[in-house]
Formats: structure tokens, C-alpha cells, sequence
């Protein structure tokens, strides 16, 4: 094999196809444009979404929601999850090592959901009121 002998394989390559060329060619006369109308003049064609001057469906609809771009950042850990840890402090470094909230995590908070027995202490973790209760009736505390 040589440069100047590679060709691309049978098939893969098609002649464009030539509008506008006479009656022969198939595509002559409008050339494959169908007559009158915005679509079959040189430069006439619309912005996407353009609906003739009727009013676009992205402005009949009205504006909903929002989502928060910092709620990616924030993390919630349950009682149990505590509890199953084990460790007597616990701050968010304790946290994201043990894979109980996710690395780009910044803002972490505990929430009431099953039990906890064990007295565990908080550093830089909110909690909710009822979690907070719990964590104090376990002998633990929240910095």
C-alpha cells in the first residue's frame, strides 16, 4: 500500500447533490424548494422559534421555579448514620471520609431520623431542633 493508492472504502464517499441544474437533473425549476413563500426565496428564514408573529410558545407559557445553584453544597445526615459511625467527634472531614455526605459538601446538617445512644459532639455541623434534642439527651453537645 501507498499514500498516494489510499482511497476511502466503496460507498462511503457520495457526489453532492446539484439543485437548480434543469429539468434532467430532477431537482430543477425550484429546486426542491416548492413554490412562493418565505421558505423558496434567497435569505427568507426565520429566528428558531419564530412562529409568524403569533405569540412563541416560550412566551405563552408563564415562568416556573428555580433552582438553587448552592444546593449542590449542602448535605444532611440522619441520627442513624451517627450512630453507625461511631466516632465521638464529628466534624465534616470525619464525615466525608466515612462517604456520608459527598466531597464538594459544605454545608452539613444533622437531621431527626432514628435513634442515637451514644454521646457524640459536634464541630461545624448544624442540627435541626429535634436533633438537637436528641444528640443533648444522648450526653453530646453541638459546637
Amino acid at each position: 500500500m501507498e499514500l498516494n493508492s489510499i482511497k476511502p472504502a466503496a460507498g462511503a464517499k457520495h457526489a453532492k447533490r446539484r439543485v437548480g441544474r434543469g429539468i434532467g437533473s430532477g431537482l430543477g425549476k425550484t429546486a426542491g424548494r416548492g413554490h412562493k413563500g418565505q421558505k423558496s426565496r434567497s435569505g427568507g428564514y426565520h429566528k428558531v422559534g419564530f412562529e409568524g408573529g403569533q405569540m412563541p410558545l416560550q412566551r405563552r407559557l408563564p415562568k416556573r421555579g428555580f433552582k438553587s445553584t448552592t444546593l449542590k453544597f449542602n448535605a444532611e445526615v440522619s441520627l442513624t448514620a451517627l450512630e453507625q459511625l461511631g466516632a465521638a467527634e464529628v466534624n465534616l472531614v470525619v464525615l466525608k471520609q466515612a462517604g456520608l455526605v459527598g466531597q464538594r459538601a459544605k454545608v452539613v446538617k444533622v437531621i431527626n431520623t432514628g435513634e442515637l445512644s451514644k454521646a457524640v459532639k459536634l464541630n461545624g455541623i448544624g442540627a435541626t431542633a429535634g436533633a438537637k434534642a436528641a444528640i443533648e439527651a444522648a450526653g453530646g453537645s453541638l459546637a
